[in-house]
């Protein structure tokens, strides 16, 4: 990690591929939820984006997300599929813990179609999504 990129946030340098995931797994765990081919009835996939600056409550927040289920995208971007009752819960508690002490803090929860994820691209990191997919024609002679 010695020769990774990093960012100096509040005099510490935090490195930026310290995920705890490597990128490998989190593009085959975002590709399962791509490649459902029937969603359940009940069931949505919606991203959790935050910008929280109490490193605490990022903390939590992040490991509670994990905890549910969710797939972290990036740093402060997750994937969630789960049933609509499962996101009221994870909305709820994300709201109470917003609410509990004073902030300028931000927490989106975005429900997407299926047809929605399938259109996004990605830049960065070589991850070509359209050839997992299957949006690319291949001809064989």
């Amino acid at each position: 990690m010695e020769n990774s990129p990093s960012v100096k946030k509040s005099r510490q340098e935090i490195p930026l591929d310290s995920c705890e995931e490597d990128v490998h797994e989190r593009v085959r765990r975002i590709l399962g939820i791509f490649n459902q081919a029937n969603q359940k009835t009940g069931q949505m996939i919606y991203f959790v984006m935050y910008d929280i600056e109490n490193n605490k409550v990022r903390t939590y927040i992040s490991k509670y997300l994990i905890k549910k289920g969710c797939t972290r995208i990036q740093k402060s971007i997750f994937l969630a599929d789960s049933s609509r009752p499962e996101f009221t819960e994870i909305y709820q508690t994300l709201r109470e813990v917003q609410e509990v002490y004073d902030n300028y803090d931000s927490i989106m929860l975005v429900p997407v179609a299926t047809d929605q994820l399938r259109a996004m691209k990605i830049i960065g990191k070589n991850i070509d999504l359209d050839l997992f997919l299957g949006n690319k024609n291949t001809m064989f002679f």
